[in-house]
C-alpha cells in the first residue's frame, strides 16, 4: 500500500498494490495498523456506510462535532467520483482549504479524512458506489456541514466540464441550504 501524506495536516492517500491477471484485479483494502489516530493509536473503525449515487450527484459537505467526531475512510468501490475534504478546524493553518482527487473503482485510491474535516463528493458515473469506514458512530446531535460552493472555501467542482447537469449538481435540500464556514458554530 503507498501511502501519501497530502498537504492538509492528517489527510492521507491510500493506493494499494494492484494484483492483475486474467481473472480481473484483487488488492487489499485495509489492513489493521496501517493508520494511526492523531494520538497514535492505530485507527478502529466502528460504522461503515454505503451510498449509491448516480452520474452529477454531490453529496457533503459534511462533518461531525466531538464527541462524535468522525475520521472516514473512504473509496469509491464501483463508478468514479471526484472526492473532497476541508479543513474545518478552528485552530488549523490550514483551516477553509481543500484538497480534492479522484476515486474510482480501477485506481483503488482512498482518501482518510481525519476528524476535522468537512467531507463530499461528486458522482461522475451513474450508479457510483461510495462505502466509508467511520471512526465514531453518527450522531445527529453532532452533524455538521457547510456548503458545497461556499466562494471563501473556493472548491472547483469543476461540474461544467465533467459533462454533469447544466443547472449545476443534483443535491439533498439538506445541502443545498448548508450555512457557510464562517457562520458555522463552533467549537469543533
Amino acid at each position: 500500500m503507498k501511502i501519501e501524506r497530502l498537504p492538509l495536516a492528517g489527510l492521507i492517500k491510500l493506493t494499494p498494490r494492484q494484483f492483475a491477471d486474467d481473472r480481473g484485479v484483487f488488492w487489499e483494502t485495509w489492513r489493521e495498523g496501517m493508520l494511526d489516530d492523531a494520538e497514535g493509536n492505530p485507527l478502529e473503525f466502528v460504522q461503515e456506510n454505503l451510498s449509491i449515487s448516480k452520474a452529477g450527484t454531490l453529496r457533503g459537505m459534511h462533518f461531525q462535532r466531538a464527541p462524535h467526531a468522525q475520521g472516514k475512510l473512504v473509496r469509491a468501490a464501483s463508478g468514479r467520483i471526484f472526492d473532497v475534504a476541508v479543513d474545518v478546524r478552528i485552530d488549523s493553518e490550514t483551516r477553509g482549504q481543500w484538497f480534492g482527487c479522484e476515486l474510482s473503482s480501477q485506481n483503488g485510491c482512498q482518501l482518510w479524512i481525519p476528524a476535522g474535516f468537512a467531507h463530499g463528493f461528486l458522482a461522475l458515473e451513474d450508479d457510483c458506489v461510495v462505502e466509508y469506514r467511520c471512526t465514531s458512530l453518527y450522531s445527529p446531535e453532532s452533524e455538521g456541514s457547510i456548503l458545497w460552493d461556499d466562494p471563501a472555501v473556493g472548491i472547483d467542482w469543476n461540474v461544467a466540464s465533467r459533462g454533469l447537469p447544466a443547472g449545476g449538481p443534483l443535491l439533498s435540500e439538506k445541502d443545498a441550504v448548508a450555512p457557510l464556514l464562517a457562520d458555522i458554530e463552533w467549537p469543533f
